[in-house]
């Protein structure tokens, strides 16, 4: 018998010695699922699959559909241009968004994919659609010239007029006399995003929900669709933010308009964000998040229940410590199923609709998301994704038994790589807290070897690295590579309880700095990590880090500095989010400006020495891209190895196909320069 296993031993030794490396080009051959929809008989699901296309340079993107029950999924759409599908109610029947006609409008086909045509021809183009409960109305996106809706009708060939004298005049300049003037990657143009609602038979006038010079829903705190139709079908619940400086503020509310139209109304006063409205099945409820503090981002978000009849509400996670990020009401109104963030995992748990025990439901090492439920209650469907595996759409039953995955579209495929799990421990931190870590050995690991080793900071500072899978800042990608990839979650890392979170404010580079390098400490005397060739990257607030640690630590042989803070003064004059700032060092530059000098990375530039690899794109108007040229002008005035990477077409994240190629290339280059047995 030992013979035997010992022989099997060996087998399953050589077979992983034999898996392939997992490159870059590896990861963009996978397929990336998205946006599972249950029809309305709980029979089939429709999904939404993007691809790559490096020749091309673009990430086609196409719908299919799986039965509930377990088969083989079927693509229904071929033009590469095709997402976000939701089923009419009682039907066989999908409302989907395609730009096939030259440009972005709702269209609607059959289960399989025949009878395809378009409901909307909206000059300024149309996304986002849902339909009312009752068929009758489709509720949908775009942004339109505010003037061009007069008493609550969209003037379709008013939008077409402003839009095309838009696109012919010669002067492209911006004026402005408000902030917010421009976000993310978009500057503010006279157009506004307005909710807008049509007769799902075309006849009538479209209809503008929300008139006016406010962006409807606002740019979402929450990651999810910001309004939702009720069970009766005769009114839409939005998000709004209608204070006068969009900038500092993250107040946004609840409103309720009529489906057609009309006068809204607010149904919600906390003067921080309210956002994810979803009604009950019963129509008695109001299910949304909300955070408490004013002005903080990252305050908790908590679960809440509105009662329609009396406006009462309810806050029913008030006791659990961590974020709630999605929330599905159970068929029979009674309860809700939420998925909250808890160490690096993304657990699914009940709540009955009066409070209560909260009941888990799926745990896990992985996240989970896009819960749905048939109408009986008997299935669910959810997608799953965790640290060595993309999203796959999975089946559970509620008479219980193991869940079973619906797609196994990236099977063959990662079978080829072996890749494994990610490794968890956890350090003694600043102020003796905990600080949990995660990390993944290279390919074909010997622990009687020495490996550089890869440090990766996260971004937020409010985020954390976890059971996710990454396509920006893939670990299998650099441990194939031949790196020990460590990635820590130091204070101001979210899923560990809000004071952990909290306690990096106005101390960026103290406790989390601290936590970091603990982990480094312990990292450097396990005895397969090689403390002479370490390096480490971040991006965002992980790039801030990594240009801090320039100035306090000369441990690493290379740096990787991607879309970093470098100057907080600079920073807060230039970026969009003024709240950030603001809640982070309690005022701008001029108001305090001794946090801003003690936390700032440009008053250490005289103790620059590590090799720096600076990346940017220049349209990140979140950290903008002088930023990174300030800090490659001061490695370079200090003589400092360095090099830029600047792309003149991408912001915050590196999403073009080539473009990413061309990162995760220069980025290994660069640390193999440093970090490798014939490294200077």
């Amino acid at each position: 018998m030992h013979r035997i296993l010992g022989a099997i031993a060996l087998l399953a030794s050589a077979i992983f010695a034999q898996t392939e490396p997992f490159t870059v080009g590896s990861l963009l051959r996978l397929n990336r699922i998205s946006e599972p929809q249950l029809s309305p008989d709980g029979k089939i699901v429709a999904f939404t699959v993007q691809g790559v296309d490096i020749d091309n340079n673009t990430k086609p993107k196409d719908i299919y559909t799986v039965p509930a029950s377990g088969g083989i999924p079927q693509r229904i759409t071929y033009e590469g241009n095709n997402d976000g599908a939701r089923w009419v109610p009682e039907s066989n029947k999908l409302v989907y968004v395609s730009a096939r006609g030259g440009s972005s409008q709702i269209w609607l086909m059959n289960q399989d994919g025949t009878g395809a045509r378009p409901l909307t021809h909206v000059a300024t183009e149309a996304t986002g659609a849902i339909v009312s409960p009752d068929a009758k109305f489709l509720v949908f996106q775009s942004s339109v010239y505010p003037q061009c809706s007069i008493s609550g009708t969209l003037d379709n060939e008013c939008n077409r007029q402003a839009l095309e004298g838009d696109k012919k005049s010669k002067v492209q300049a911006h004026v402005y006399t408000s902030l917010l003037f421009r976000h993310w990657t978009e500057w503010q143009t006279k157009r506004r995003q307005h909710l807008l609602s049509m007769q799902m038979d075309g006849t009538g006038p479209i209809h503008d929900l929300t008139p006016g010079n406010r962006d409807v829903p606002p740019f979402s705190l929450s990651g999810g669709q910001d309004y939702a139709i009720s069970p009766e079908s005769n009114e839409v619940c939005y998000v709004m933010n209608a204070d006068a400086d969009l900038a500092t503020s993250t107040n946004s509310d609840l409103y309720v308009v009529g489906i057609a139209g009309g006068e809204s109304k607010k149904i919600t006063t906390n003067p921080a964000a309210d956002v994810g409205p979803t009604y009950s099945p019963d129509a008695k409820y109001l299910a949304f998040r909300a955070q408490e503090r004013p002005g903080y981002e990252s305050d908790r978000f908590r679960l809440l229940v509105l009662d329609r009849a009396s406006g009462n509400t309810t806050v029913l996670t008030e006791n659990l410590d961590r974020w709630v990020t999605a929330v599905t009401w159970a068929p029979d109104s009674k309860s809700l199923f939420f998925v909250s963030e808890d160490r690096g995992r993304h657990p699914l748990q009940m709540v009955g609709v009066n409070g209560g025990g909260l009941r888990s439901i799926v745990t896990g090492n992985a996240s989970i998301d896009d819960v749905q439920l048939s109408k009986d209650g008997k299935t669910m469907i959810y997608t799953e994704q965790s640290g060595k595996h993309p999203a796959e759409i999975m089946r559970a039953m509620s008479g219980g038994g193991t869940p079973v995955a619906l797609t196994h579209l990236n099977d063959t495929m990662l079978s080829a790589y072996g890749l494994p799990d990610l490794e968890e421990f956890s350090v003694e931190g600043a102020e003796g807290s905990r600080v949990a870590s995660f990390l993944l050995k290279p390919r074909d690991f010997d622990a009687k070897r020495k490996y550089p080793v890869l440090f990766l900071i996260h971004g937020g500072p409010q985020g954390a690295w976890g059971q996710t899978w990454s396509y920006r800042w893939n670990p299998h990608a650099f441990a194939s590579a031949g790196y020990v990839v460590v990635m820590p979650n130091p204070r101001g890392s979210t899923g560990y309880g809000q004071k952990y979170i909290d306690e990096i404010n106005e101390d960026w580079g103290g406790r989390a700095y601290d936590d970091i390098m603990a982990v480094v400490d312990w990292v450097a005397k396990q005895p397969y990590a090689d403390s002479d060739r370490m390096a480490a990257a971040g991006g965002s607030y992980g790039g801030y880090m990594v240009d801090w640690m320039l100035g306090h630590t000369d441990r690493f042989k290379a740096f990787v500095s991607h879309a970093g803070v470098f100057d907080l003064r600079s920073m807060a004059g230039a970026t969009e989010e003024l709240w950030f700032p603001l809640w982070e060092f309690k005022g701008m530059p001029w108001q305090n400006p001794d946090l801003y000098a003690k936390w700032s990375p440009s008053y250490f530039v005289q103790n620059f020495k590590t090799p720096t690899l600076v990346i940017h794109g220049e349209q990140d108007f979140r950290v903008p891209y002088t930023q990174g040229l300030q800090l490659f002008t001061s490695l370079q005035v200090q003589k400092v190895p360095s090099k830029l990477l600047l792309y003149p077409d991408e912001g915050h994240w590196i999403l073009k196909p080539q473009n990413s190629v061309l990162w995760y290339n220069t980025f290994l280059d660069w640390i193999g320069e440093w970090t490798k047995p014939n490294a200077k």
